[in-house]
């Protein structure tokens, strides 16, 4: 069994962990949701569609361009090692501590959505929804903390069974008569979409680009794979490719069962879907649809969120004790660290507050991040690249711009909740400092 030297991270995953974490990192909830959201701004069949083949293909030239960076620097901690290496330690603090509380935001919010959704499904259970958001934290706790083969298994079987389910939405929202409430929808041929405007566009397209977040979640584990340099480009790449045929087919089929004036004044168009085809059982099976899109998603985030700190640890930007790893290659201490914050965000309902400012952190940290492969072309061209990024410098111009504007359209939009990230990331170099005396 091979140990990557002075870290006691197992370099044991391979392409299938990589693909299944790229997928299972980024279809989630919010495929269910969104397509309701670019209906609002998009008035025809065609331009639904194509743009989330834009959004997809935004989000392509992004897994190229930092499938460059993970092959030239596969170590653990995603974000945060590509922005040190290229803008300094101040930077990369900056990006790790942010992108840490992003996962542990997130963490925190999905296990509620969890426990919500179980509720929908057992009413019985009312009231409990925090005791039931710590337990499921509690049990992929016991599960990463089994190891690194046990908890690298699981994600790529629930995985496979969660795009096993989307393909079964899919199936069936083409293949099964309509029985009940929705009109179908005229073929799409003899649809005239109603222009759009270009606040819409813009709108509908920053909707699809979040609903791809997650697809970087392969990087984080550079260090742990057998061969980053062969594996993590097909990983990335390959997983953002299946996940925008996925994406594009469930708005597809969607839109063969619900009108689009139906779907934009809808809260959840899939349920919506389902009910037509199912009766009243549609919005059952959706709600379980909901509970298997999120089982690989809490895994994964909780092995991305304790790798972070894990990177932070070793290099002694946080406290050196969250580097240790149990016999099972699980950044065990990180871990129980991670799983604390999250806990005290679930119990106290503080996530929600973080969950604002989460669009902020995403944004100004894969900014960071594209500017630091420019930098390091510029600086470091000896640096060894087994692969790099495809149609570079225009690739990488085109990821840039498009960060740059995302983050720019974050801040004018919610100025306050900028200014509140400013404030969490001040708190973090003040930790930062208070950790490294311990």
């Amino acid at each position: 069994m091979s140990v990557t030297p002075s870290s006691g991270l197992r370099r044991i995953l391979g392409l299938g962990f990589g693909l299944a974490v790229t997928i299972g990192g980024t279809i989630g909830v919010g495929i269910l949701r969104t397509p309701a959201l670019i209906a609002g701004q998009l008035h025809g069949e065609w331009p639904i569609l194509l743009i989330w083949i834009a959004g997809g293909l935004y989000t392509m030239l992004g897994a190229v361009c930092l499938a460059e960076l993970g092959t030239a620097i596969p170590q653990a901690g995603g974000y945060y090692v590509y922005a040190r290496r290229g803008l300094g330690d101040a930077a990369g603090f900056a990006v790790g501590w942010t992108d840490w509380l992003t996962y542990c935001a997130a963490l925190a919010y999905l296990s509620i959505a969890i426990a919500e959704f179980l509720i929908l499904l057992v009413p019985s259970l009312a009231g409990w929804t925090t005791p039931i958001a710590i337990g499921a934290m509690a049990g992929f706790v016991a599960l990463q903390s089994a190891g690194l083969r046990v908890s690298s298994r699981f994600q790529e079987w629930t995985t496979v069974v969660k795009c096993l389910a989307f393909l079964a939405l899919i199936a069936a929202c083409f293949v099964l008569p309509i029985r009940t409430g929705v009109e179908a929808v005229p073929a799409m041929s003899s649809v005239a979409p109603t222009a759009a405007t270009l606040t819409g566009v813009i709108l509908a397209l920053q909707a699809v680009v979040i609903a791809f977040g997650g697809w970087q979640s392969a990087l984080y584990f550079a260090e742990e794979d057998r061969d980053p340099a062969a594996h993590l480009p097909r990983a990335l790449i390959g997983g953002v490719a299946m996940v925008v045929a996925i994406y594009v087919l469930v708005n597809a089929a969607l839109l063969q069962v619900v009108p689009i004036p139906a779907m934009a004044q809808s809260t959840l168009a899939a349920a919506d879907a389902a009910r037509a085809i199912a009766g009243e059982r549609g919005g059952q099976l959706i709600t379980i649809l909901s509970i298997v899109s999120l089982i690989p998603l809490l895994n994964a985030l909780l092995m991305i969120g304790t790798r972070i700190l894990f990177a932070l640890g070793r290099d002694r930007m946080f406290w050196p004790g969250a580097a240790a790893v149990n016999a099972g290659g699980t950044p065990a201490t990180a871990m129980w660290i991670t799983t604390a914050a999250t806990i005290a965000l679930i119990a106290t309902g503080t996530f929600q507050q973080l969950v604002a400012l989460v669009s902020c952190f995403l944004a100004a940290n894969y900014c960071l991040c594209c500017i630091a492969l420019v930098v390091l072309r510029r600086r470091e061209p000896n640096l060894p690249r087994p692969f790099r990024a495809w149609g570079y410098p225009y690739s990488a111009a085109i990821v840039v711009a498009g960060a740059i504007v995302f983050l720019g359209g974050v801040l004018i939009g919610d100025t306050r909740n900028g200014l509140i990230a400013l404030g969490l990331l001040a708190g973090g170099f003040l930790l930062k400092l208070l950790s490294r005396q311990v």
